[in-house]
């Protein structure tokens, strides 16, 4: 039986709506609304170093913050490309040493909050002490885990991922948890090596676990959106990605 033609306008009016409502699932349906299933490690043992018994903090703090560190020598223009505002709660995923302490402290401001975390205990109890000694009242030092940051629902407006994305062990899982963990329309900054077989130096190559395009394919695979990639002036062997948490 074929519908009769007084029917059609009406349907024709009601089908975009009917679209829209479609596209809005489809949206939610990129979104993880449960954990993701169990994960083997990405890269075994990438994290021994600092999970040691006793960690050398003297040699790390030389090799996290020396000027020939590319993020180092770079650390305050890395920083102002997040835009960040006064009064926002800012995570530092993997501190480490707090090279980037200062710096999101002035960002955020007294208003302001900076999470400090990192899975290594000793890192964690150094962060606090540094920011202790320099004052950064805005610092909360947090211990997180390997599949998990180990922030509230809701709590920051960025996250920021410098050297440390290659560091996950579990991706997925930390994904989740900063997904959780970043409000809406937040984003989050991922720093890392350009791993480019034939062009990058062979540390890069035997350390880095992927290229760009695969980790982006991963955090996206995450539920967060791609935005841009942003070219920091000086920066050579690393870049810098933007996304969105709808």
């Amino acid at each position: 039986m074929k519908p009769s033609r007084r029917l059609l306008p009406l349907f024709t009016l009601l089908l975009p709506l009917f679209s829209c409502s479609c596209e809005g699932v489809k949206s939610s349906q990129r979104r993880p609304l449960s954990p993701p299933p169990e994960e083997v490690s990405a890269k075994p043992g990438i994290n021994d170093d600092f999970l040691a018994d006793e960690v050398d903090l003297k040699k790390w703090l030389a090799t996290f913050e020396s000027e020939s560190r590319e993020i180092a020598a770079h650390k305050q223009a890395i920083v102002a490309s997040m835009n960040i505002e006064k009064g926002q709660e800012v995570a530092d995923v993997g501190s480490g040493t707090g090279l980037f302490l200062g710096p999101l402290s002035e960002a955020v401001g007294v208003s302001g909050k900076v999470f400090a975390l990192d899975i290594a205990p000793d890192f964690v109890e150094a962060l606090k002490q540094r920011a202790r000694d320099e004052g950064l009242e805005q610092v909360e030092v947090r211990l997180s885990k390997e599949r998990s940051v180990e922030l509230p629902a809701l709590s920051v407006d960025v996250a920021f991922v410098c050297d440390t994305y290659h560091h996950f062990e579990y991706p997925q899982h930390v994904l989740f948890s900063l997904y959780k963990a970043i409000r809406p329309l937040g984003r989050l900054v991922v720093v890392d090596f350009d791993r480019v077989p034939g062009t990058s130096r062979q540390w890069i190559i035997d350390h880095v676990r992927a290229d760009k395009r695969t980790f982006i394919k991963e955090i996206e695979q995450a539920g967060f959106v791609f935005e841009e990639e942003l070219k920091v002036p000086g920066m050579q062997e690393n870049y810098l990605l933007k996304f969105r948490r709808p």
